[in-house]
């Protein structure tokens, strides 16, 4: 689907005559990406339901309202269609059953060819060059007008705490050092057998997850024990469980099962919502550190795609490149796509060089246009990179030809991953959670905001991706990171979200200890036109008034490229 844009929900809007605003905009932007709809039809489904009831004037209020009979739609609309798939599929199954295949003709692939030819792998493009240059990579080698017009250029549209000096540039330290947590088995750095998970391995990565926050929770609020799921009682008791559906649909207040302990039978029990003031749920659901710093460091991260959609010149990514140069960041943290799988030119195959040379000149530019800067260089893939394992857990970019300075200052990272820039931990992955978990999530009487609420349930779930199926190698979070960094197709954010339970503490204001900071800083186009990208400035010291501490030692902007 076409990426959809406010001014694509305004223009809707006005052809109904219907008053809006920035916000029930930005609301009706998040539910399309959320719900997958376009921006005609969100505006259909908001006109019917208005009609119906009066012309309902547009709130945030109503569209939340609203939200929940989207879904319950597009739920319907889902199982009718699976519905008919299977029908044509028995349909055809019977028919086969009637005739005799072609000779050498075979309709389903019966094992895993060994060498697999992809679509993924074999459309090649034409220029030779190494350069990123507006005619480099497309084979109609014109340049993206909304992109080259765009305003706001450099505008911050999104800062978090003060900046201890005069403006936001870095030094390009060497002395900087970015370090991988992981150690041993608990390191992904290289491909490895996927889609070999069994059932029973699932069911055991969940009960130990179930076991290890519930101990931890036990711990914390001084429970005596967990009572049993399925045991009738009239007294207040305490449970440990699973929150899982009672069917194959998406989860609803109606729906929520709390399913026991293998050590009870695994049983399943019925939730009732209906009496709590407030709840927050998705399927799945189950030391002390000081953070001190010698010197400021400044980070930058983009995410991918680095082209317009309309055009496979990569203009957004020199004009990163340039800022790169312009402000020295210590560390610049790269998010894939660098090679969209979900580009329109790539879609259809309008393209003449392998991928993979693709993806090597991109590299080679980055890191050669960059090397005047210091700036030590982190790749992280995404499972839309073309030329890549699309699986997730991800493995590291295999970039075995760059030389030796330049492998000194590049670090190829997995999706997901935990490591260290200074004495400041970063965890990050390139897999859009929160547009994952914004489709699944209930809540009711928060008072929370969606982001804020799912930045939470990983931190406290300890892991990068809390959805089922659990990932217990590779996917989950050892210590709680200082700084969480989660791009998504939705609105960007840099937040501190407060933690109740973990095993690294992160200490910024006195008397609260608990705290993490987390940053989306979207990506670096949106469709046809630019984007954003995200900097972060680490600081010494807290930025005190009177003597009184008013910042932490992070500040964080995300700026319109």
């Amino acid at each position: 689907m076409a990426s959809v844009t406010a001014e694509d929900i305004k223009c809707e809007l006005d052809t109904f005559n219907i008053a809006f605003n920035n916000d029930t905009v930005d609301k009706m932007l998040e539910q399309c990406l959320c719900h997958r709809l376009k921006g005609d039809e969100i505006v259909f489904e908001w006109f019917a339901l208005s009609s119906s009831r009066d012309q309902l004037p547009l709130t945030l209020a109503n569209l939340d309202q609203f939200e929940h009979e989207v879904s319950i739609s597009v739920q319907n609309m889902i199982t009718a269609t699976q519905i008919l798939i299977r029908a044509e599929e028995e349909e055809e199954s019977l028919l086969d059953s009637y005739s005799t295949p072609a000779k050498g003709s075979q309709k389903h692939a019966l094992t895993t060819p060994e060498h697999p030819q992809s679509k993924r792998g074999v459309a090649r493009l034409t220029s030779p060059s190494l350069l990123l240059s507006p005619a480099s990579f497309s084979s109609s080698a014109t340049p993206s007008q909304k992109y080259g017009t765009r305003g706001g250029r450099g505008e911050v549209v999104s800062s978090f705490g003060a900046v201890q000096g005069p403006r936001w540039t870095g030094k390009g330290q060497s002395a900087v050092r970015v370090e991988m947590l992981e150690g041993g088995e608990n390191s992904l750095i290289s491909s490895y057998k996927y889609m070999f998970q069994r059932l029973r391995d699932v069911r055991d990565v969940l009960t130990e997850k179930i076991e290890e926050l519930g101990e931890e929770l036990r711990s914390h609020f001084n429970i005596e024990e967990f009572s049993p799921v399925s045991l009738p009682v009239q007294d207040s008791i305490t449970v440990l469980g699973q929150v899982c559906c009672d069917s194959n649909g998406k989860l609803n207040t109606q729906s929520v099962l709390l399913e026991a302990r293998q050590e009870q039978g695994g049983r399943q029990v019925p939730v009732d919502l209906s009496e709590l003031k407030e709840f927050s749920l998705f399927p799945g659901q189950g030391n002390k550190k000081w953070m001190r710093v010698r010197l400021p460091v400044m980070v930058m991260m983009a995410c991918g795609p680095y082209t317009p959609s309309e055009s496979l010149t990569y203009d957004p990514l020199i004009d990163l490149i340039t800022i790169i140069n312009k402000d020295r960041p210590d560390v610049c943290i790269l998010f894939g796509p660098f090679v969209d799988s979900k580009h329109e030119q790539i879609e259809k195959n309008q393209v003449t060089e392998t991928f993979e040379n693709i993806f090597k000149r991109c590299v080679d530019s980055i890191v050669e246009g960059t090397k005047g800067s210091g700036c030590r260089l982190v790749f992280v893939p995404s499972q839309r990179d073309v030329h890549h394992h699309y699986i997730y857990p991800q493995p590291p970019f295999n970039l075995s030809d760059l030389s030796k300075d330049d492998s000194a200052r590049v670090t190829l990272a997995p999706d997901p991953c935990t490591f260290l820039i200074g004495n400041v931990t970063f965890g990050l992955t390139s897999t859009d959670i929160l547009f994952h978990m914004g489709a699944e999530e209930i809540s009711s009487g928060t008072g929370t905001e969606r982001f804020s609420r799912i930045m939470k349930h990983m931190l406290t779930q300890r892991s990068y991706y809390p959805l089922y199926p659990p990932f217990q190698q590779f996917g989950q979070m050892n210590l709680t990171p200082d700084i969480l960094i989660v791009p998504s197709e939705l609105w960007y954010f840099i937040k501190v979200i407060l933690i109740l339970t973990g095993k690294l503490i992160l200490h910024y204001f006195s008397g609260c200890d608990w705290l993490c900071v987390c940053v989306n800083p979207g990506r670096l186009t949106k469709g046809q036109v630019g984007g954003t990208y995200g900097r972060l400035l680490i600081q010494p010291n807290p930025v005190l008034v009177e003597g009184k501490r008013v910042s932490p030692c992070i500040a964080g902007q995300v700026v319109k490229i």
